[in-house]
């Protein structure tokens, strides 16, 4: 993981969240106040129960997706989603090259903010991101890089509200890598005020600055936050329990030996044993079924996998809708001198 990280500034609420949201970027969960986070899942929950009242909300919209790693989930739901809205969303296959390898980020940047409404970004390094968002004009959204992964966070936390009625008395144990998944699931839990124990290996923790960032919002939400490396100490009586994959996209030069140090992090029947007996099972997908998790764990009643997908759709379109439906294309302006 390249550990040059953006921590970004608490944003200051002037209004109503969804009025707030507008033009705005999403990089980072840490981009939305935790009523924000609430006004999303409650616009979500709208547009799933109630679709029809959604379409053609964006028409005439253009989207611009630029994707560095391979995507099933992420691509079709946005895709699926604002086409749905009344949008269009064009992709680009950025998968044989860096974004900025053949221009810089800011003449990209300048470019796409004359032709389009928004930038869908799934990348490597987060800094891609940041940099984008630095010079476009227009909202950039976070589809996955290095550092987070919020659309699917979100998607993960819509889930965990449909199963049980008070997301403030759940307790989520994830268990594998610190990596980006986990660190927008533990900001997520800070702003919810719900409780998260992550359990990783020694050295594969999720990053100090996130950890830090992820208390100083539970500081004033009441969530609880735990890392160790202990696996059967977080699953003990939690209420979800959630893996991804040991390696990561960009890290297949490292999978063997991760295989051998997450062995006793795999989420199999003995694991969950120690969980509540009501306990769910959660994975962002795609599984490396064998590895981080067993067929009989995955392919049980207590998954909720596919529902997470599903919920990706709603999500999604709940985030176009509030970054692109209060107004105009707003534009930087511009000097004269020359």
């Amino acid at each position: 993981m390249n550990t040059s990280i953006f921590i970004a500034p608490v944003p200051q609420s002037s209004g109503h969240p969804a009025k707030d949201l507008a033009h705005r970027d999403l990089l980072s969960i840490q981009d939305l106040l935790p009523e924000e986070v609430r006004a999303l899942l409650d616009l979500t929950a709208l547009i799933k129960a109630r679709p029809a009242d959604f379409r053609g909300a964006l028409s005439g919209k253009q989207v611009v997706m630029f994707f560095e790693k391979p995507s099933l989930r992420t691509r079709l739901t946005f895709e699926a989603g604002l086409q749905s809205l009344g949008g269009q969303a064009i992709f680009v296959d950025q998968t044989r090259s860096r974004l900025d390898e053949r221009e810089s980020l800011s003449d990209i940047a300048h470019n796409l903010e004359r032709w389009v409404d928004c930038v869908i970004l799934r990348t490597f390094d987060h800094v891609t991101v940041t940099g984008m968002a630095e010079h476009a004009s227009i909202p950039v959204i976070n589809a996955l890089s290095d550092l987070e992964h919020p659309c699917q966070a979100l998607a993960d936390f819509f889930t965990l509200e449909e199963k049980f009625d008070d997301i403030a008395k759940v307790t989520l144990a994830y268990v594998g890598d610190g990596n980006n998944v986990a660190h927008s699931l533990m900001l997520m839990t800070a702003s919810l005020g719900a409780k998260i124990r992550i359990a990783t290996p020694k050295g594969y923790e999720p990053l100090g600055e996130v950890v830090r960032a992820a208390k100083k919002i539970a500081a004033s939400t009441g969530a609880i936050i735990s890392v160790s490396n202990d696996p059967i100490a977080a699953v003990t009586d939690a209420d979800a329990i959630y893996t991804d994959v040991w390696a990561s996209m960009g890290q297949e030069q490292e999978a063997q030996q991760r295989a051998q140090i997450f062995e006793p992090f795999q989420v199999n029947e003995k694991l969950m044993a120690h969980a509540a007996s009501h306990a769910l099972f959660m994975h962002c997908l795609p599984a490396h079924r064998g590895d981080e998790v067993t067929d009989a764990v995955i392919d049980s009643p207590q998954s909720v996998v596919f529902d997470q997908a599903e919920n990706r759709l709603h999500i999604q379109k709940a985030i176009l809708l509030m970054l692109l439906g209060g107004g105009l294309r707003r534009f930087r302006p511009r000097s004269t001198n020359a």
